[in-house]
């Protein structure tokens, strides 16, 4: 009975470890995807974020694969990852989920990638909040697109926060009004092993681990692209 006993205790414990391996697996996989979805971007000519929107973006958000479901009215839910300047370059990554919202587009089901660029201090203290509404809490706008910016857009002034999507290989900005946004802590967890707020990793007080690197390299090589 006793060896029974022990069996089972050693699958369980077997079982919790692969659970969590696969766990922090996929947060680490979120953090590889954002990092690739911004270099496709960005390296598309003619077809990224201007650069001076991009050099002067005080955070950017990456959500892989955000799900849009329905025909007018559907289901819209994602997960991401954001970094935030810091004096020591770009901040430890933090998890959250989109959820609802309007796309400015409603036909079909698709996946969509979303970039979301924060663009002042005020979007920036709204993103280290643990929860915000797109539209109500920061005001958001549809980003330009092209290498750069034209001289007669007034993006400096538009929005605290603006958005950004690519479906089926198309980019262009676009409307998220209404879309709630809020610390993913499953994630956090998952990642870092332990609850770690928001405003501790954008904020610079929580140290960035290796597996964040592929994503933050990737925000310095371009921030520096646009910069020069």
């Amino acid at each position: 009975m006793k060896k029974v006993l022990l069996v089972w205790v050693v699958i369980c414990l077997a079982a919790t470890a692969w659970a969590t391996d696969e766990s922090k697996n996929k947060a680490t996989e979120r953090v590889q995807a954002a990092a690739a979805v911004l270099n496709e971007i960005q390296g598309a000519p003619d077809q990224g974020m201007p650069e001076e929107v991009l050099a002067s973006a005080e955070c950017v958000a990456v959500v892989p694969t955000m799900l849009n479901g329905g025909f007018i009215v559907g289901a819209r839910y994602g997960r991401g990852v954001a970094s935030c300047r810091t004096p020591k370059g770009w901040s430890a990554p933090a998890f959250f989920s989109v959820e609802g919202g309007s796309f400015g587009f409603q036909i079909g089901a698709q996946a969509v990638d979303l970039v979301m660029l924060i663009m002042n201090d005020d979007g920036m203290h709204k993103l280290l909040t643990s929860k915000f509404k797109l539209g109500a809490d920061a005001s958001v706008a549809a980003g330009p697109v092209g290498r750069h910016a034209s001289a007669d857009t007034d993006w400096k002034l538009r929005a605290q926060i603006l958005s950004y999507s690519r479906a089926r290989g198309v980019f262009a900005g676009v409307a998220l009004d209404g879309a709630v946004v809020r610390q993913d802590k499953d994630s956090t967890r998952e990642f870092y092993g332990h609850m770690v707020s928001t405003k501790a990793s954008l904020g610079g007080a929580t140290a960035a681990p290796q597996t964040a690197y592929p994503f933050l390299e990737t925000l310095a090589k371009w921030a520096k692209e646009a910069a020069k």
